[in-house]
């Protein structure tokens, strides 16, 4: 049974911390020009991961107090917490998966606090049971969007693709961490595959700057077929390229996140990356956008003006340039750009 690894990095020297360093909600909107104080109502954002986050909630909480967020809990319908077959019998506790809750849930946040959020917590790290979780989050009425914040070695459709066929469900996945290289599901047909920057402020007319990430995963599947769209931007890969659209992920312009749960000695207010951070940036901006419905996972190939073009960085070496090399237009590390506003998605 495939075994898959969460897409979560931090920086080399990271320290817990009373108050909060890293990016936060009024950072990541200005980067990306969305309307998240006024959008997103009534949209729900599902979070599937392995294991159980024992104080997913509370944190939570905590990570939105500090930035005045509204209030989202259980109490108020705004969050849930459910396992893979849609109960209340939680997996045990990991907490190195207890950390990428709180990171997913925190990026919901940031991005869309109007959006309700569904956590489904799976009872192992398997594809098996992932994927039972992202089918148990696509039949819970009100779900607009479906983040997955990991990966394993690339895998054909026919075995793992129906867990995340899902129609009128925006469905994303991190493209990895590994630099270049593909990993499932990312490399699924079904998904939107999400690449990473490095995200730092400007002095131009946007205020930011981007370059891509040196760790974002990128490539083609030797297994499943190419979306339509990616007819028209010359990818060089026959088979499904990876990624589609990106958002910050460098570990050393990472996002703040609240986590009690201790792994290996920290928990409180930590800086994280990876391309677990982006994952569940761009499934939130769907949640603004709110057309999941009528849409699939070729619309920003034909709404790429929408996009900041990420033209400059790489992830390593390949055999056609813009597998691993940013370039204008669509490349591998970070697809067609990063979010302009919601009108790519």
């Amino acid at each position: 049974m495939a075994v898959v690894r969460t897409d979560l990095a931090t920086p080399h020297k990271l320290a817990p911390a009373a108050t909060p360093s890293g990016y936060g909600p009024a950072d990541l909107q200005s980067a990306y020009n969305l309307p998240s104080s006024t959008a997103g109502s009534g949209q729900t954002i599902a979070i599937v991961d392995a294991y159980d986050d024992p104080t997913a909630e509370a944190d939570l909480a905590v990570y939105r107090s500090q930035y005045g967020l509204p209030p989202c809990t259980t109490s108020n319908g705004c969050f849930r917490k459910i396992d893979q077959n849609g109960g209340t019998k939680y997996p045990r506790a990991n907490g190195g998966w207890a950390q990428e809750i709180s990171l997913d849930l925190d990026m919901v946040s940031a991005v869309c606090p109007n959006c309700s959020i569904l956590l489904v917590e799976a009872s192992s790290n398997s594809f098996a049971n992932l994927g039972t979780a992202v089918n148990r989050a696509a039949a819970t009425p009100g779900v607009s969007a479906i983040s997955n914040s990991y990966g394993g070695s690339d895998a054909p459709d026919a075995t793992y693709g129906s867990y995340y066929n899902h129609p009128g469900i925006a469905v994303t996945a991190s493209s990895g961490d590994g630099g270049y290289g593909v990993e499932y599901p990312a490399s699924s047909h079904y998904v939107t595959a999400v690449g990473g920057t490095s995200l730092t402020r400007a002095s131009n007319s946007r205020g930011w700057s981007e370059t891509a990430w040196s760790g974002a995963g990128s490539g083609c599947s030797q297994y499943n077929t190419a979306l339509s769209g990616q007819a028209s931007v010359n990818t060089g890969c026959s088979m499904r390229a990876v990624a589609d659209v990106s958002a910050v992920a460098d570990p050393s312009t990472g996002v703040a996140v609240y986590d009690s749960t201790a792994y290996q000695g920290r928990s409180g207010w930590l800086v994280f990356g990876g391309t677990s951070v982006s994952s569940p940036i761009i499934a939130s901006v769907y949640g603004l956008a709110g057309n999941h419905s009528t849409i699939d996972n070729n619309y920003p190939y034909s709404h790429a003006s929408s996009l900041y073009d990420v033209t400059s960085g790489s992830n390593g070496s390949c055999t056609t340039t813009q597998w691993c090399n940013a370039r204008t237009g669509w490349d591998g590390p970070t697809g067609l750009g990063t979010p302009n506003g919601t009108g790519a998605f």
